[in-house]
């Protein structure tokens, strides 16, 4: 029990610091660097915030997922509990 959520604040603490990296890419282009340096500094992000993200994601697990899309997709027509699937006429 101890170990699951020592994996879950893990995958939690993963999903921050993969949004950080993520804000970081916003920031990098006020700074003096030069184009080279900052394409090689955006990539780096991208590509670093995208693995946390999915090791994030791993960890946590799938009940997260399912909340994640659930809050994600509440712009959805929910279906009609009134009208029944033998009632609809196609």
């Amino acid at each position: 029990m101890k170990n699951e959520k020592l994996v879950k604040t893990i995958g939690y603490i993963l999903l921050v610091v993969s949004c950080i990296l993520f804000l970081l890419i916003l920031v990098f282009p006020w700074f003096d660097f030069s184009k080279k340096q900052l394409a090689i500094i955006t990539t780096s992000l991208i590509v670093a915030g995208e693995i946390l993200f999915y090791a994030s994601i791993f960890l946590i697990g799938k009940s997260f997922i399912e909340k994640l899309w659930q809050k994600i997709t509440f712009w959805k027509k929910k279906p009609d509990p009134t009208i029944s699937n033998d009632e609809v006429e196609i």
